[in-house]
């Protein structure tokens, strides 16, 4: 019973650590989403969160706030504090020197380089340490983080509307509104989360889309609109290149020196040259270059043809599909365009979740974990 009882309590203050890493929400990319709190007699003395522009680090930040308090209390934080000298120093010589007794790690550090290290370190110093406490939660916070830091390359969700039967367009070219304020309003939440959005020709030239952030919720980086356009075909004249200002990327395999380039340029949009693959941009080629820009979560919001391109080459870490409760029958454009021997060898979606956004409910699954190389 006491046993039972000390699990409920790190449970609910490390659920305290996650709500306040979760504040650093487009804060602190590309780094983490770190929350701490100190907890001394069950009473806080002292908590923070982390932001890339504040630097400091969420325990340095908690220590600070608790002070001399700090001394024999348990530290909860949900990553695991680092042992290595970055833009900061690290963060176990602090805890150690602050006296802390305990300390409660939700996670280890996903970075094969350092896991484990900074847990070691805070062991051989004589303070206990106990991991694993909420580390689904806390493997979910920083899923983006997890890939960027092991493969450079950016984690990928598949982000779409869709009727019953699986359409997304009453016909190839058209354009045409599926679910409900609820569920935009729920993707509106998805973009400030992400650092880039992922489009393609087509939908540009349907949908003349702005994709952008429109939570009014502070960002340290603007999102990165990004545009998969082989034959540069987007027009000077599109919502998205009007809007630009240095926060559009187009990826093409067409010269980066031609005259429509220097006029997408001059519009305050970045042109990149990609390698064709099948007569298309290369998309592995695309996510290497975003990721060496330190963009960690992309999200694909296309049409059929890129979805299912993506799809059929395994880019996709997770799907968020949102369901209106109609049908819209033949006629109607399908989610992805895929061969039809793709179904024997696609993968299932694992860890699914549903959720209710009005009259509409979202399907969440993943495609790959993000802690194995893949």
């Amino acid at each position: 019973m006491e046993l039972a009882s000390v699990r409920l309590t790190d449970e609910a203050w490390m659920a305290r650590a996650l709500v306040l890493a979760h504040r650093g929400v487009a804060l602190a990319h590309p780094n983490p989403m770190v929350g701490a709190v100190v907890l001394k007699n069950d009473r806080v003395v002292g908590e923070g969160f982390h932001t890339y522009e504040g630097r400091k680090h969420a325990e340095i930040i908690a220590l600070g706030e608790a002070r001399a308090n700090a001394r024999r209390a348990t530290l909860y934080v949900n990553l695991e504090p680092c042992c290595h000298i970055g833009r900061t120093g690290p963060c176990t010589k602090a805890i150690i020197e602050a006296g802390v007794k305990r300390v409660v790690v939700a996670m280890r550090d996903p970075n094969p380089a350092v896991a484990g290290r900074g847990i070691r370190e805070l062991r051989a110093a004589g303070i206990a340490v106990t991991v694993g406490v909420r580390e689904d939660d806390a493997r979910r916070l920083n899923e983006a983080f997890a890939k960027w830091i092991r493969m450079k390359l950016p984690f990928v969700t598949l982000k779409t509307a869709l009727t019953l039967d699986g359409r997304i367009a009453a016909r190839t070219g058209s354009t045409t509104w599926i679910t409900s304020d609820a569920s935009r309003e729920e993707v509106q939440r998805m973009r400030h989360e992400s650092d880039a959005l992922l489009t393609g020709i087509g939908t540009v030239l349907t949908d003349d889309p702005r994709m952008t952030d429109r939570t009014k919720l502070p960002r340290r980086r603007p999102l990165l609109r990004a545009i998969v356009d082989s034959k540069l075909r987007i027009p000077l004249k599109s919502g998205i290149v009007k809007s630009a200002k240095s926060d559009v990327l187009i990826f093409t395999t067409q010269s980066a020196d031609s005259s429509k380039a220097r006029l997408l340029r001059k519009a305050g949009a970045e042109i990149v040259h990609v390698r064709p693959r099948g007569g298309h941009a290369d998309l592995r080629e695309v996510l290497r270059e975003m990721g060496q820009r330190e963009i960690l979560s992309v999200i694909l919001e296309a049409g059929s043809e890129l979805n299912g391109a993506a799809l059929a080459q395994g880019l996709v870490d997770k799907m968020v599909l949102f369901y209106a409760p109609q049908i819209m029958g033949a006629g109607g454009v399908p989610m992805a365009q895929l061969p039809s021997q793709w179904f024997e060898r696609s993968p299932a979606l694992s860890q699914l979740s549903f959720r209710r956004y009005g009259p509409d409910f979202a399907v969440q699954g993943y495609f790959h974990d993000v802690y194995r190389n893949h």
